[in-house]
């Protein structure tokens, strides 16, 4: 056999290609292999392999991102959010009515739930979160202000502790990628809305591989909508004025 000058890199780079797909197959089996129930229900699966900004925990096919801690309360706070997100366009979309009831959950500092306070001035805001850190900071602020229509809620993993049958709207700003027992707190979201009533989900463009964000914390609209069907929401519609994240409003069957 005649060999020329070609052949050795040739052959490396088919060495290269095997072993690089023979690993993806191994890593592929030992995900399957890792993968457990971790529920009585089969909703959730954990995974010894994963990546590390998630939990490690699976749902529908999607990893859970880690929690943002209260630590980090300022950044929510930032000056160039404003410009970043356009929170103001995010409020004014959603179109409220001054007599809703809106539940803030993930509310973290209020940055959100004081701002939509002001245009539902008979109404009021359930800000919830499950650190009790950042409903410190909610009281605090909502003292200073004397802001009377925002009522800080302490929720739980599993339960956003609202009121049945009491919300018009349900807003997660960043918010539903971090929740480790999303099929149950949604469930309990469900419950708690009117007839009719909405929920507004506002998430990074998985989409868009260019957004700087950590992959675990941003998801696509199919994804969002598989999520939300499998607890009785159907989708509306999807907004997409803002400059990263995607705006997609759920109705409750009634």
């Amino acid at each position: 056999m005649t060999l020329n000058k070609n052949t050795p890199s040739s052959l490396l780079r088919v060495a290269v290609i095997f072993c690089i797909t023979f690993c993806y197959l191994m890593l592929s089996a030992c995900q399957t292999l890792a993968a457990t129930d971790v529920d009585s229900n089969g909703n959730y699966q954990s995974r010894t392999i994963h990546s590390p900004d998630g939990i490690a925990k699976f749902y529908m096919g999607r990893e859970i991102a880690k929690v943002m801690g209260h630590t980090e309360a300022l950044w929510l706070e930032r000056p160039s959010r404003e410009f970043e997100e356009q929170p103001t366009k995010l409020v004014n979309a959603l179109n409220f009515k001054p007599t809703d009831i809106v539940a803030d959950i993930g509310a973290g500092t209020g940055y959100l739930s004081f701002r939509i306070a002001q245009k539902v001035p008979l109404g009021k805001v359930l800000a919830v979160d499950i650190q009790p850190e950042m409903l410190d900071i909610i009281n605090f602020l909502k003292k200073e202000n004397s802001i009377t229509n925002v009522e800080p809620i302490l929720g739980s993993i599993t339960d956003a502790k609202l009121p049945l049958n009491s919300v018009d709207l349900v807003l997660m700003v960043d918010t539903y990628h971090e929740l480790s027992n999303p099929y149950e707190v949604m469930r309990g979201v469900v419950k708690a809305l009117k007839p009719n009533g909405r929920v507004a989900l506002v998430e990074y463009r998985r989409e868009n591989p260019f957004i700087p964000i950590k992959a675990l914390h941003k998801m696509t609209q199919k994804q969002v909508c598989k999520e939300m069907s499998a607890v009785g929401l159907q989708w509306r519609e999807t907004q997409s004025f803002l400059p990263t994240q995607h705006l997609m409003i759920f109705e409750k069957i009634s």
